[in-house]
């Protein structure tokens, strides 16, 4: 590059980069796969106003309550030390993205990501109160009437209305929700509640209102790394060049194929629909979250002027240059075998999980004492937990010990539900009843109301050594 012609090229990457952003007014699109998100939209959206007022054993279905130190999920209860759960929870997650990502692209981004949810209610409802693409247009460049003001305040004040409906149910599953809802209505929420609530509410509103697809292009990582989780057999949406080109607009009564043309009439409604603006004739772009609303568009002119549909499709990179498919592949078996065997094990630790903790602890000042009649002790501290949801009394006994005795400040120890109980322990055993110096020993704590709540806890007793 010359000299002359550097500065040009330093001004127009600096324009590139500061140019102000232009909105996208998507196009209303019907079809096959709009239908299938706003599905994802209902199930989705639906799940998340509605479990928090779904009770379950008189409780929330779903709650984090964060004070009490415990999260209520279906009949579970998960307390701190049950983090190894959350830990599983979030690798099961992410390799359910890559499994999903490997097989079929971006389903995540297009059907299932919040901010795709929200969006597409927002932009339904500014299509229902602003109208059509083109009308909305219109409206943002004509200049500020009283009816403009009238239609843009109403638009806002239906989506702040879905904002802060948004925070309050986010606020729901930390604090009970119907307790939530009385103290709202009552002006007397507080101020961390009132915060969080009109915080996601705003967030909401900014994410799905303004930004949009600026958090897809800019800010999601995701959009940057999925190209290292595709390959040449991942279904992404695809724009069939060899059958669509050259494109060009004709009369629906043109032999295109005779006058040298292809498929594509380079209507551009395609790009029209795309909620991120791009132009998938261009091919697969960072940009594109794969929603394949430019499917369903084009396969409507394709229908309209009777040519075959399919000329944007979901298909992959061997198909379109000529090769085979292959779904079943050595990284999907990995993916799914991982996801298989994770799963499978997380079910299992929960469905068996004794909601129950019994920790031993040895004095350390001394390993063992020897009392006044020949009987070697040791002191243990315990730690008891009851993480089920109701209050128990337990009995704690021990084995492993030919006349093995126990004293303890308390035969029954009741603990509520949540309660961490701490109790001091002195064993006793015959010095001839110690085969070897570290014997193996089993603490029990068993409800005294329920036989099937009971855990074992293995400890060590200590004695002298013998010859």
């Amino acid at each position: 590059m010359s000299k002359q012609n550097k500065p040009a090229a330093d001004e127009s990457v600096a324009a590139s980069l500061i140019a102000k952003h232009k909105k996208i007014y998507p196009r209303e699109v019907h079809g096959l796969f709009a239908t299938l998100r706003w599905l994802a939209v209902a199930v989705l959206l639906g799940g998340y106003y509605l479990a928090a007022w779904i009770s379950w054993d008189g409780r929330q279905i779903l709650l984090f309550d964060l004070p009490g130190r415990k999260f209520h999920i279906l009949s579970w209860t998960f307390w701190p030390q049950d983090f190894f759960y959350l830990a599983v929870m979030l690798i099961i997650a992410a390799l359910s993205l890559f499994f999903f990502t490997a097989v079929a692209g971006r389903l995540w981004c297009g059907y299932a990501c919040p901010q795709t949810v929200w969006t597409e209610i927002f932009m339904w409802v500014e299509q229902k109160i602003e109208g059509s693409r083109s009308r909305q247009m219109k409206l943002d460049k004509s200049p500020w009437t009283a009816e403009k003001l009238r239609i843009k305040g109403m638009k806002h004040i239906v989506w702040a209305a879905i904002g802060v409906w948004t925070g309050f149910t986010f606020v729901g599953y930390f604090t009970p929700i119907r307790e939530l809802w009385g103290s709202v209505i009552s002006f007397n929420t507080g101020p961390w509640e009132t915060f969080w609530i009109f915080f996601y509410g705003f967030a909401t509103w900014g994410n799905a209102g303004f930004l949009r697809e600026q958090v897809c292009m800019y800010m999601c990582p995701y959009a940057r790394f999925q190209s290292a989780m595709f390959d040449k057999d991942t279904m992404i949406v695809t724009y069939d060049e060899a059958r669509g080109e050259p494109r060009g607009a004709r009369k629906r009564s043109v032999d295109y194929e005779a006058e040298g043309m292809g498929s594509c009439i380079d209507c551009s409604i395609c790009v029209q629909v795309c909620p991120t603006g791009i132009d998938i004739r261009d091919g697969l772009q960072y940009q594109c979250i794969g929603c394949a609303a430019c499917i369903d568009a084009c396969d409507d002119v394709m229908d309209k002027i009777g040519y075959e549909k399919g000329l944007i499709r979901y298909s992959t990179h061997n198909i379109m240059h000529g090769g085979e498919q292959h779904i079943l592949r050595p990284r999907v078996f990995i993916y799914a075998a991982f996801l298989i065997f994770l799963t499978a094990a997380l079910l299992f630790a929960i469905i068996t999980r004794i909601p129950l903790e019994l920790d031993v602890i040895r004095d350390r000042n001394e390993l063992y004492s020897q009392t006044y009649d020949g009987m070697i002790e040791n002191v243990y501290t315990l730690k008891l937990i009851n993480k089920t949801q109701h209050d128990h009394e337990f009995r704690v006994s021990v084995t492993g010990i030919e006349g093995l005795t126990m004293t303890t400040d308390q035969d029954i120890i009741p603990i509520a539900t949540g309660e961490v109980v701490t109790t001091a322990v002195r064993l006793k055993a015959d010095l001839y009843s110690l085969k070897e110096r570290s014997v193996p020993i089993d603490f029990h704590m068993q409800a005294i109301d329920d036989e099937k709540l009971k855990i074992v806890e293995d400890a060590k007793f200590l004695g002298p050594f013998r010859n």
